[in-house]
């Protein structure tokens, strides 16, 4: 059995102030955790800084983490930020900061800080390439103050975990000047038929993430009204993207593009169940495994050279669910046709290396430092990337490659054949959701295997 310390931590969850919906949960403690709130302006200056501090301090309070508020430039000396995990921007406007400051907050970054851009960050240092870069994309205009529809895109992450696929809310839209997709993971986008005054031309990024030159950098749009930091659906968007920034919780920030989903949280046209048990589909658009051993699969078609991404999590605290992905199985209703014909990659957190999560399983290991890393504990969403390209096999957890493997055996080739998610047995409930798949242009194995990530 691996170390199990990142799976028995505590999770934070203090009732927000006002209701009784909680923070999102840390992976690990943050009580070492520093945040540094700025909140300077050298243009316009929005009357909610106040309450946007306010609420960074309150869920500082309620997940661990210690928060320290200026509009000082002079804090951004390369000894003052090696004392933060993150720096939030908290609706900066203009050129808030001299070359000096500049280049310490850019080293800072290159040396594993994290960013955290709110509403009006965006409007902020336009001739600071690094910034630009850093914030994902400049303001260029916004309508007036209206309800919308945000379409969250990414529901593993813990800033947008907890939210509905649809998300309406009020605030000021703004529009940028350039679209993140290609360079950041969208996480939020609007939908600008629900209002009026967008000029995106229907693809919105609203919130987003990245790693960015060695740091870790979240951004959301919202935030303009006072309202806006009252509201626990905001402030848990805030602080999951806050606890990303300072690294207690994990997750795929990768631009992700190209993907077709095979099931988004509606019907599983395409899907069968092979074996005992089944997949019970809630009402938030997971499906969670019950009894087994069986396996939902999808029977549609197969696959030969692509990436597969889908988000899972596992539902008992002590972190002992069984179930995994399979991939490059014959078409069958048997479930143990994908099990001696093909290669699961393990969901399990209490087995030996070559059988706990991350794994081939049975045939190799993945890197379980790097794993241990990148994991979150029970009850928090993970993101899988399988991508198989020949017979090559790669994976990745919350954008971290832990295993690399090629298959030599002709009986289990990986270069046609389908997926699969297991239903283990009665004690076993594991959720999925949002599966989606990028296929690849075809590789010959010499190419594959020699090439890089």
């Amino acid at each position: 059995m691996h170390s199990t310390g990142r799976l028995t931590t505590a999770i934070v969850g203090t009732a927000l102030l006002l209701g009784c919906v909680s923070e999102p949960a840390a992976s690990q403690p943050a009580d070492d955790k520093r945040v540094l709130v700025f909140s300077k302006t050298a243009g316009f200056r929005h009357d909610s800084i106040p309450d946007g501090v306010a609420a960074v301090q309150q869920l500082g309070e309620s997940a661990g983490f210690k928060v320290d508020a200026t509009e000082d430039a002079g804090a951004f000396t390369g000894r003052n930020l090696r004392r933060y995990d993150a720096v939030v921007f908290l609706s900066t406007t203009g050129d808030v900061l001299g070359p000096t400051q500049q280049a310490a907050f850019e080293g800072y970054i290159r040396h594993g800080g994290g960013y955290v851009g709110v509403h009006a960050a965006a409007d902020t240092e336009y001739d600071w390439e690094f910034y630009g870069g850093l914030a994902g994309a400049y303001f260029q205009s916004h309508p007036a103050i209206q309800p919308a529809t945000v379409t969250v895109e990414d529901r593993a992450h813990p800033a947008t975990s907890d939210l509905p696929k649809t998300w309406e809310r009020t605030d000021e839209w703004y529009n940028y000047r350039s679209n993140p997709r290609e360079r950041a993971h969208v996480l939020a986008s609007l939908d600008e038929s629900s209002y009026t005054g967008g000029t995106m031309h229907g693809d919105h990024p609203i919130a987003w993430c990245q790693t960015y030159q060695g740091g870790r950098a979240f951004y959301t749009g919202g935030g303009h009204t006072k309202e806006s930091y009252a509201d626990p659906a905001f402030r848990r968007h805030l602080a999951g993207g806050i606890l990303y920034a300072i690294g207690d919780v994990q997750a795929d920030c990768r631009p992700e593009t190209g993907y077709r989903p095979l099931f988004d949280g509606g019907s599983l046209d395409g899907w069968q169940q092979a074996g005992p048990g089944s997949f019970t589909l809630d009402d938030d658009g997971t499906i969670t495994s019950s009894g087994g051993m069986g396996m939902l699969w999808y029977a549609d078609r197969g696959f030969g050279s692509y990436s597969l991404k889908l988000d899972w999590r596992m539902a008992s605290e002590s972190g002992d669910d069984n179930s995994g992905v399979f991939v490059g199985f014959p078409p069958s209703a048997d479930p143990w046709s994908a099990v001696n014909n093909g290669y699961e990659i393990q969901i399990d957190a209490t087995d030996v290396p070559e059988k706990t999560t991350g794994s081939v399983y049975g045939f190799r290991s993945a890197d379980l430092a790097k794993r241990d890393r990148a994991l979150n504990p029970p009850g928090e969403w993970n993101t899988y990337e399988i991508r198989v390209e020949g017979e090559r096999l790669r994976v990745w957890l919350n954008g971290v490659k832990i295993n690399d493997f090629t298959n030599t055996d002709p009986a289990r080739s990986l270069r046609d054949g389908h997926v699969g998610i297991q239903n283990h047995g009665a004690d076993d409930r594991v959720s999925f959701r949002d599966i989606r798949i990028k296929e690849l242009p075809a590789k010959s194995s010499a190419r594959t295997a020699s090439q890089g990530d």
